[in-house]
């Protein structure tokens, strides 16, 4: 079977540890190829990231190869189809003006992942809200325009469609989502909204591609009182670690990083109910919301 194709964001991913690679093996710092392009190293840190929409020109990739010692037309040209295949727009092109800072990444790390486990301390998870719990929290965030709302809701059903039906071919995503109890506590939205957002949650669950668990309140302290994250893990590269705070979202994908938001996830999991325990809790907190 082909391998199917990758989103932009990804390509870009690819296209930047390639150069990055590159650079290294020709034992070059980044100050030194900025000043070969004449650009800032925050750009060439951007291009070799593959974070935000920050790509070289094709005459950049020309200059870096001359630089890096590439004398292979075929390389070159696979460096020039990788910078095209990034260039590409993604499913979420059409919503780009709406998006908050960093989703974007997000949103094409996620359509091209294996799987991801996460972990919300706050709210429901984006993949698992309901229409109604979404416009709840949208409209709630003081950086939210009113009229963009709605785009916003649609982004996220979009989004969702990753549990069910998959891009390019590929099976739906594997998502495994721990929650804290106070999530599904806390009325957002109302009474009515929660016991909807909940019967969803219950229901999502029996997928076989979704696990869902509980940390109940009563355990106290845990390892994931620092705040959400989810890994992103993908068939053909390293994982990524998505950290959401108020002050940014953070991609990291140093492997000491990832080891160690790894160990928390695992940590959280043996200290949340097992999946049939969360679903009984999830049913008795469903019949109080009625």
């Amino acid at each position: 079977m082909a391998t199917p194709p990758r989103t932009p964001t990804v390509n870009r991913r690819q296209l930047g540890a390639e150069l990055r690679r590159l650079r290294k093996a020709r034992g070059l710092l980044a100050a030194d190829v900025a000043t070969h392009l004449q650009c800032s190293e925050t750009r060439i840190s951007r291009m070799e990231t593959g974070r935000g929409r920050v790509t070289p020109k094709p005459d950049e990739i020309t200059k870096l190869c001359d630089l890096y010692g590439v004398t292979d037309e075929r390389q070159v040209q696979a460096l020039l189809s990788m910078l095209t295949d990034s260039e590409q727009p993604g499913w979420w092109d059409a919503h780009r003006e709406v998006l908050p800072s960093g989703l974007e990444v997000l949103l094409g790390l996620e359509t091209d992942a294996r799987a991801e486990r996460a972990w919300e301390p706050v709210l429901i998870h984006g993949l698992l809200q309901t229409p109604a719990y979404a416009r709840a929290v949208l409209t709630a965030y003081p950086g939210n325009r009113p009229h963009d709302i709605e785009d916003l809701v649609s982004v996220r059903a979009r989004r969702q469609e990753l549990l069910s039906s998959a891009p390019q071919d590929r099976e739906p995503l594997e998502l495994w989502a721990i929650l804290d109890e106070q999530v599904i506590r806390w009325p957002v939205g109302g009474p009515e909204v929660m016991h909807e957002q909940i019967r969803h949650l219950v229901e999502v669950a029996a997928r076989p591609n979704v696990t869902l668990q509980i940390v109940p309140i009563a355990k106290g302290a845990h390892s994931g009182l620092g705040g959400a994250f989810s890994l992103l893990e993908f068939e053909e590269s390293d994982p990524v670690v998505y950290v959401d705070s108020p002050a940014g979202n953070l991609y990291l994908e140093k492997k000491p990083d990832v080891r160690r938001f790894t160990t928390m996830f695992d940590l959280l999991k043996a200290k949340a109910l097992d999946p049939d325990e969360s679903a009984a809790l999830l049913q008795d907190a469903a019949e109080e919301t009625q």
